[in-house]
């Protein structure tokens, strides 16, 4: 009996931190459209900065979704959730939620920013109609000073091109994930 209520608490617990987590963490409830314009701003500048070769892929690109923060957090079921916007010609058309839930050997709390490069119109068309959802496999760690993803979502398949950055957190793990992608009016 004691085992059982043990697990259950264990669980409620990992559960309350997860909501408190994402709903603190990602400016969830936080005023809306200009909010995730200046953090997109903020985050495409820093992927430019950082990693210069981005700029020219951008350029290349038909669309850029940046979802510039998502909390993912996770003991051996995780969630993760964050907001974003899709722009054209850098201009923002559409504002994006990413929710993320994952199953597997996993243990920890992150942080991360991502961008998907939408390399042609017909794979901008198909998203930006599709169901949303990303199924995939990966192996990844993150600490202050490194992080690091071995895998792949289905949407980052060329011709779209999925990149991780600014990780920051203790995660650690091997899990199956799939992310939805919803169209939001912040």
């Amino acid at each position: 009996m004691t085992e059982l209520l043990s697990r259950r608490l264990v669980l409620a617990t990992g559960a309350a931190a997860l909501v408190s987590a994402c709903v603190t963490g990602n400016g969830v409830g936080s005023s809306g459209a200009a909010q995730i314009d200046a953090r997109v701003d903020a985050t495409r500048d820093y992927l430019f900065g950082r990693y210069p070769g981005t700029r020219d892929l951008a350029g290349k690109a038909v669309g850029v979704l940046y979802m510039p923060l998502v909390t993912e957090a996770g003991f051996g079921i995780g969630g993760g959730y964050g907001r974003g916007a899709l722009r054209i010609g850098g201009v923002t058309v559409d504002y994006y939620s990413a929710a993320r839930a994952t199953i597997g050997l996993q243990i920890g709390a992150q942080q991360y920013a991502h961008a998907l490069f939408f390399m042609t119109d017909a794979a901008l068309a198909d998203f930006r109609r599709g169901s949303g959802w990303a199924a995939g496999a990966d192996v990844r760690y993150a600490t202050p000073e490194q992080g690091a993803s071995l895998g792949k979502e289905t949407t980052e398949i060329d011709p779209v091109i999925g990149l991780v950055f600014g990780q920051q957190g203790l995660i650690a793990g091997a899990t199956l994930a799939g992310v939805k992608y919803s169209r939001i009016i912040p």
